[in-house]
């Protein structure tokens, strides 16, 4: 009971404002950290199979996967390949060498102005979620759980007609009119709910890899705590700690993973080439036609990429906002004193 108590204080005695300054911190951290290592994957990939106009891919800040569209093999840095790269390490080496360092972080600002408000949104009501359910329940783990699943199933929902029009955006010129327009003949032809299209493969992924990450990130925090007799988690022990709840998930909900990456590609493509005619296809078909395609072994293809960028991206993300939830702890337990 004492170890549930802790848990519930854990959030209750910071401030929303608070959480919320404290996960845009670890937001900021885990983007400019992983940013780079997508970047140079992109150019490497770009280098063995070059991009041709109006091909898509997939770019991933570590927080969020953005659509992205070849309008011109030359026009952005992702696509430059000045001479050949033999590896990870002589392609960082060459890009900054050849067009500086700022070119590592390629797409990064924009990229930033969504991502950066749904991991704050998203932080802040695992917690405070976390925190009811374990008066409730009376279980940290359980509590972790369906926290995790109910603030990712959340935050996907709100922002999902933000990334259709992100998505419109990006895989081809639009004016804010145009723009408008477009959404509007969509609302039209096919209601409201045509703006949450591909919802459906989101949430099949992420809310299953938030609830399984929250779960084992509680277990592993705790066991590491008690082998080395932390009567709190240190920085390291949460980074550890996130680290292979991280990885765990990310093996888990691979499949769900590709279906995404699959679907998200198609549509920008078609997108990109004025092709509105698009018809639908579950997430259960094409699992299917993956299958049919590549074997069961397709449903896992790019496991070491993921988990390359996911195993950091979520040790760097709950270790800094720990760390910034028990400074602004800190300091009003201070502030407290001081009034007192």
């Amino acid at each position: 009971m004492k170890e549930q108590d802790e848990g519930a204080l854990a959030s209750t005695n910071i401030t929303p404002v608070q959480q919320i300054i404290a996960s845009s911190a670890g937001a900021l951290l885990t983007s400019l950290f992983v940013t780079p290592l997508d970047v140079i994957k992109i150019r490497l990939q770009a280098q063995s199979k070059p991009f041709t106009k109006g091909k898509c891919f997939v770019y991933c800040n570590g927080l969020m996967d953005h659509l992205c569209v070849c309008l011109n093999g030359n026009s952005r840095a992702w696509y430059k390949v000045p001479g050949r790269f033999t590896g990870t390490t002589d392609a960082f080496v060459q890009i900054v060498r050849n067009e500086g360092v700022r070119s590592l972080w390629s797409g990064l600002p924009p990229t930033l102005v969504m991502a950066i408000p749904a991991t704050a949104i998203y932080f802040t009501c695992y917690d405070r979620l976390r925190d009811i359910l374990i008066h409730r329940l009376n279980s940290v783990e359980s509590a972790c759980l369906i926290a995790g699943a109910a603030a990712r199933l959340g935050s996907a929902t709100l922002i999902s007609p933000l990334e259709l029009i992100r998505t419109k955006m990006q895989s081809r010129p639009l004016s804010y009119k145009e723009l408008t327009s477009c959404i509007r003949s969509s609302v039209v032809k096919e209601g409201w709910l045509s703006l949450w299209k591909g919802w459906g493969p989101t949430v099949l992924r992420d809310v299953p890899f938030s609830a399984m990450y929250w779960f084992n990130y509680e277990l592993g925090r705790k066991w590491l705590c008690q082998r080395y007799n932390k009567a709190e988690a240190t920085l390291s022990i949460c980074f550890a700690s996130g680290a292979l709840s991280g990885s765990f998930a990310a093996v888990v909900t691979l499949p769900f993973d590709v279906v995404k990456t699959r679907r998200q590609i198609e549509i920008g493509e078609l997108e990109a080439s004025h092709y509105l005619q698009k018809k639908s296809t579950s997430t259960w078909k094409i699992m299917r036609i993956i299958i049919s395609e590549n074997g069961f072994r397709g449903l896992f293809a790019g496991l070491s990429p993921r988990l390359i960028k996911i195993a950091p991206a979520c040790a760097i993300m709950i270790s800094t906002y720990e760390f910034g939830k028990s400074f602004f702890r800190k300091l009003n337990n201070e502030q407290q004193l001081k009034t007192l």
